[in-house]
């Protein structure tokens, strides 16, 4: 089965092709993406692994989660958000990334396996995850070193279990992530 990959624009098109002439990317024309854009990607994806690549902010999110939800099976690659800043630092998108990063980011593709949760919003609030005053600089940690985006809670869970990692591999990744944070301070 080969591969689709969805992005956003024309210029994230273009970089992508720049970096893999042979892949077969479709672009969804940013927020505007139309039914008929839907449908073909739907379409392409009963002989093809359609695998999303949209840009690490909230337009990116909600395209993807468009997709995701007529292609339930679709594989995901994400790009950190301080790889994809433009040289003024005033965009974000797959088109500002390195090649190296796009490398990265679709050496990493996170198919989805069972629908079994392997992480619960209680997990979250037990690791420290959710509920603390600094979750969310420890979600953006573990979101970095697992290359799942920037997600806020929710969203987090859900990609948590989309790897499906388990609990026991999270809680050491959160504990070897406070250990580092406690040598840097001192």
């Amino acid at each position: 089965m080969s591969s689709v990959i969805v992005v956003e624009g024309v210029h994230d098109e273009n970089r992508i092709k720049s970096i893999y002439p042979e892949l077969e990317v479709i672009t969804t024309n940013g927020r505007e993406i139309s039914k008929d854009t839907l449908e073909l990607i739907q379409k392409a994806s009963k002989y093809n692994q359609i695998i999303i690549f949209t840009d690490p902010d909230a337009p990116g999110e909600k395209i993807r989660e468009l997709i995701s939800n007529v292609v339930p099976n679709a594989a995901h690659a994400f790009l950190r958000k301080k790889d994809a800043i433009s040289k003024n630092k005033k965009k974000v998108g797959i088109e500002h990334a390195t090649k190296e990063a796009i490398i990265e980011s679709l050496a990493h593709v996170y198919y989805p396996q069972s629908k079994r949760n392997t992480i619960q919003q209680v997990d979250l609030y037990e690791l420290k995850l959710s509920g603390f005053a600094y979750s969310r600089k420890l979600r953006d940690r573990v979101s970095s070193h697992l290359n799942i985006g920037k997600p806020n809670a929710k969203t987090f869970l859900n990609r948590l279990n989309l790897i499906q990692i388990e609990k026991k591999e999270l809680k050491q990744l959160c504990q070897e992530l406070e250990r580092q944070d406690l040598l840097i301070s001192h």
